[in-house]
């Protein structure tokens, strides 16, 4: 099998300085694509960019969740108290687990329903769904999301590796089995493992990100990026207490050096984005006006 690099900026609109570094990385050709978070402050300048700017490979963040202190964001379709998706500040639960034992699962599709509305009605043409901190992809609310997934073609992203994933999500306890099931849905990306920003020290970005990138495996890796221009992520972080925002300004300005693309090449890695995915997956499950429902698995 051949090496594939999926180079995603996850968390656009979550604050400018995340639209800053994706619209100038996308351009560059430094990364391949991203996906916005329609509940964050500065969604509506990434929508607008995108509605100008059609080549931008940009899909939807299913955001349930506000992590930070001082820096929060709430549902945009579903306030009732008793759909579970707020904590007592009115936004989302900083957490998953949480979010879990508060939600009603009807609520959250409704909820990450609006969110993909509200994006294609500014403007922006969706080429993927994702999930923000994987709260969407939680076993109460799976069955939902694929439906989301399938009501919408978009192309989901569940890694088949799901290990890859769940290592690195602060989920809870899970089964990991209902996932395997899951990702031979026919609306699921068929990509293999997960990759995410790495933590490193100060002025180690080079070596942290040329292990992680030359280490790509066979098959298809996405690589979760989280690029932020110097200038808001640093306020934004600074009362969280294992935030690094050197992590994403240091993400940033590597990536617009080149230098990792240059690695990409040198190893013999491709890249995609997930446009190609969405494309090739609405032609492989046909007309949803003329066609019975391909799903190879029935969730509860």
């Amino acid at each position: 099998m051949t090496r594939t690099a999926i180079l995603h900026a996850d968390d656009v609109g979550m604050c400018h300085g995340a639209n800053a570094a994706f619209i100038a990385l996308a351009r560059a050709g430094a990364i391949d694509c991203g996906s916005l978070m329609v509940p964050c402050p500065w969604f509506a300048e990434i929508a607008h960019a995108a509605a100008a700017d059609p080549a931008l490979d940009l899909g939807v963040h299913l955001t349930l969740t506000s992590e930070w202190i001082g820096y929060r964001w709430g549902p945009v379709g579903v306030r009732s108290a008793a759909a579970g998706l707020m904590d007592g500040e009115g936004a989302f639960h900083r957490d998953v687990p949480s979010l879990r034992r508060n939600a009603d699962p009807r609520a959250v599709e409704e909820e990450c329903t609006a969110q993909i509305e509200r994006a294609l009605a500014c403007g922006v043409d969706p080429t993927h769904l994702d999930t923000h901190m994987g709260a969407a992809l939680a076993p109460e609310f799976l069955a939902g999301t694929l439906r989301l997934a399938e009501r919408f073609r978009l192309p989901l992203l569940l890694p088949r590796r799901i290990e890859t994933y769940l290592g690195v999500l602060r989920m809870g306890e899970v089964d990991a089995r209902p996932f395997a099931d899951a990702a031979r849905h026919p609306w699921v990306a068929p990509i293999d493992r997960f990759a995410m920003t790495p933590g490193h020290a100060p002025g180690g970005a080079d070596a942290a990100y040329r292990h992680l990138l030359e280490g790509v495996e066979a098959g298809v890796t996405y690589v979760a990026l989280h690029p932020n221009e110097p200038g808001d992520i640093e306020a934004i972080t600074a009362h969280h207490p294992r935030a690094q925002p050197h992590w994403r300004t240091d993400e940033a300005a590597l990536f617009g050096s080149g230098r990792p693309s240059q690695w990409l090449a040198e190893a013999g890695i491709g890249r995609r984005g997930m446009r190609p995915y969405r494309d090739a997956m609405r032609t492989e499950n046909g007309d949803p006006h003329t066609r019975e429902t391909r799903s190879a698995i029935k969730l509860k």
